[in-house]
């Protein structure tokens, strides 16, 4: 390889790659944790290197100019190869010591995490640890975490997943809300009753529709796009929502609704982590203890 070829500076092609990926300067600069002005400057000085122009200012902000576009697959394979280099730097390390990353959803890590990560740190006194909840799925490849905890099969191929087990879901519901009724409430009284949507509505109502339960859109009187939200405003009363029987089965004031009258759901629990990250003996110590701990709920 000629190597004198090679005219630019690699923090300023990641100046651009950040910039294209996160639309505008100021939204890539905060991903960075560096200056707009100083990031500015990195893509100037990319686009003087090159001799090209890489982005047109428009009244929506930045947009890449054909030769940007082109330019960008290149950079981008450049970023998730020093990614790449990065995650084996790390993957070799030894010690269980230092941190690690754990994603999980919004119930998962509030209810079915804490009394499983106060056990790991007692056994691995070591460990820091990092509980990341949210709904959406963290990007391993980027090093968002180390390890996640999903309800569905990751399909990258650089990933290794192993399935722990299926939990069962339920439609539960508070005493509270059920003195409203002077039936009990089944398949001949569910029109009546108010049911908390968990997702977009028409997944929702798709998901109870399939279970076979004679419900349309008017019983869909709440939307919530946080599990936690939806969870306490099952508890406060305010209607039926589904949660995983881990939860509903333990807590006082919830009780099963329409029970017999649809096919309980099922969620797999999928243990996921990068396969260079995989060859640390702290990762493969702390996936060990999770998929060992996961599969006793």
């Amino acid at each position: 390889m000629d190597w004198r070829s090679v005219r630019f500076d690699w923090n300023r092609a990641r100046a651009f790659l950040v910039t294209a990926e996160e639309g505008s300067l100021s939204a890539a600069a905060r991903a960075l944790g560096m200056a707009q002005p100083t990031l500015g400057r990195q893509v100037e000085a990319l686009q003087e290197e090159l001799g090209v122009v890489l982005f047109e200012r428009t009244g929506r902000g930045l947009e890449l100019t054909p030769s940007g576009l082109e330019l960008l697959e290149h950079v981008r394979t450049m970023g998730e190869a020093a990614g790449r280099l990065s995650l084996g730097a790390s993957g070799r390390a030894q010690a269980l010591e230092g941190n690690i990353a754990i994603t999980a959803s919004e119930i998962d890590a509030a209810y079915l995490l804490p009394p499983i990560i106060e056990k790991l740190r007692r056994t691995a006194t070591g460990l820091t640890v990092d509980l990341i909840a949210k709904n959406s799925a963290a990007d391993l490849r980027r090093r968002e975490a180390d390890i996640a905890i999903r309800n569905f099969r990751p399909d990258q191929p650089e990933l290794i997943a192993r399935k722990i087990k299926d939990v069962a879901a339920r439609l539960y519901v508070s005493e509270v809300y059920l003195e409203r009724f002077a039936k009990p409430l089944g398949v001949e009284t569910v029109a009546e009753a108010d049911f908390i949507s968990l997702w977009s509505p028409n997944s929702y109502l798709a998901a109870l529709v399939g279970a076979g339960l004679p419900v349309d859109r008017s019983n869909l009187t709440i939307l919530a796009d946080s599990h936690l939200v939806h969870w306490e405003l099952l508890k406060a009363g305010q209607g039926i929502g589904m949660v995983p029987e881990f939860l509903g089965e333990t807590t006082p004031g919830i009780v099963r609704a329409m029970e017999g009258a649809y096919t309980p759901f099922q969620f797999p629990i999928w243990l996921t982590t990068h396969r260079e990250l995989n060859t640390s003996r702290r990762v493969r110590m702390v996936f060990d203890f999770l998929a060992e701990e996961l599969g006793n709920i």
